[in-house]
């Protein structure tokens, strides 16, 4: 009998099941011929905006630069401060580091692995500008906390959210609760394009205004150069891939809400800690993180049921050989570096078949080192 694989996650498959949507979204744009800065980008701008709840949607390259340009258009710049976590993909810090900025790290709450807000206040100086809340695995961080200690400090409130399309905080949507938000489209994500794309969502429209032209070389109007910019434009093909797949959205995060119930009933009565829907919020389950006590069996042993998983993160980013500068501040994250060595990742993705989940938990259950 042949050994049922299960891989971490198959984008093909949710192509084929939109193949005639996506190629005729496709045609339509490459017989246009017009493939940057175009109505596709401002109808997805729009769209996007409107699905968030806040009023200004502008397009960009990647979800990294959203996150400068978000940060820039808040005035953070050269010599500023930035608080932000450590358990975060490292394009987060990427992005703070390109305005010119330092990572400030602050350590993540025990059971939901998003930002401590009682952590917070000991990290500002006199230096810092701004917070960078990163919902991670599409679950939200604790906004009205933080967004008090922003206020109280005088300090702009920056969502990192891409990972957590789709999710919810008090009934509010994601990229709606800060200044500014920034959201990534890589082909992996909830929303995901068919390339690098990302977005600055925002309802202050001076904020807008600067993100779009930080954008585009700084440019208020062709060849006027009001601010130093980059180029980061999100291009029309993505834009057009991307109405078509924002259609889909809800749809699919509800697949995944479905999957991970499953996972959490069958799996709860197991020695492992399993990720939950924090009080007043929406999980929307980019990734399925769960806590093991030792991993390398754990995965040596699904793997062997033929079970791909996953590690979302494995070396904090103050711990990472690039940012030997940061190393000092692991005296502030006991929590982010204790968890770093249990974290794993389940298959989790809208075409996954109830049979396959089924798989993923038999051997989950007798994959758990007792």
């Amino acid at each position: 009998m042949s050994l049922v694989k299960v891989p971490f996650g198959e984008l093909k498959r949710n192509y084929s099941k939109i193949r005639e949507d996506i190629d005729r979204a496709v045609a339509e744009v490459l017989s246009s011929g017009w493939y940057l800065m175009g109505n596709k980008l401002s109808e997805f701008e729009h769209n996007f905006s409107t699905a968030c709840e806040v009023k200004h949607g502008v397009g960009v390259a990647s979800g990294t630069e959203a996150i400068q340009i978000a940060l820039g258009a808040c005035g953070v710049t050269a010599g500023d401060e930035v608080i932000t976590v450590s358990n975060t993909c490292v394009p987060t810090i990427t992005g703070i580091e390109s305005t010119g900025a330092k990572c400030i790290f602050v350590d993540i709450d025990t059971d939901h692995y998003t930002m401590d807000p009682e952590k917070i206040e000991k990290r500002i100086s006199a230096r810092t500008k701004a917070i960078v809340v990163v919902h991670l695995y599409g679950q939200c961080g604790d906004m009205d906390e933080i967004l008090r200690i922003g206020q109280k400090h005088h300090l702009k409130v920056i969502e990192d959210c891409a990972q957590a399309h789709g999710a919810t905080y008090k009934g509010r949507h994601v990229g709606s609760l800060g200044n500014a938000a920034a959201f990534s489209f890589y082909p992996t994500k909830n929303l995901g394009a068919y390339g690098d794309a990302g977005m600055v969502v925002t309802n202050d429209g001076e904020i807008a205004q600067r993100a779009r032209m930080l954008r585009n070389y700084g440019q208020e109007k062709r060849y006027h150069h009001v601010v130093k910019g980059i180029n980061s434009r999100m291009d029309e093909l993505q834009a057009a891939i991307l109405n078509v797949k924002l259609t889909f959205l809800n749809r699919w995060i509800e697949r995944r809400r479905q999957i991970a119930a499953k996972y959490i009933s069958a799996l709860e009565t197991l020695d492992i800690v399993l990720p939950m829907d924090a009080p007043g919020r929406k999980h929307s389950y980019h990734l399925f993180v769960m806590r093991v006590k030792d991993r390398p069996r754990f995965r040596e042993n699904m793997s062997s049921h033929g079970i791909q998983t996953d590690i979302h993160y494995p070396v904090p980013v103050h711990l990472q050989p690039a940012y030997g500068e940061y190393r000092d501040q692991g005296v502030f994250l006991p929590v982010t570096e204790k968890q770093a060595s249990e974290l794993v990742s389940l298959p989790l993705y809208p075409e996954l078949t109830d049979e396959e989940v089924d798989h993923v938990i038999r051997a989950v259950k007798e994959s758990i080192i007792t």
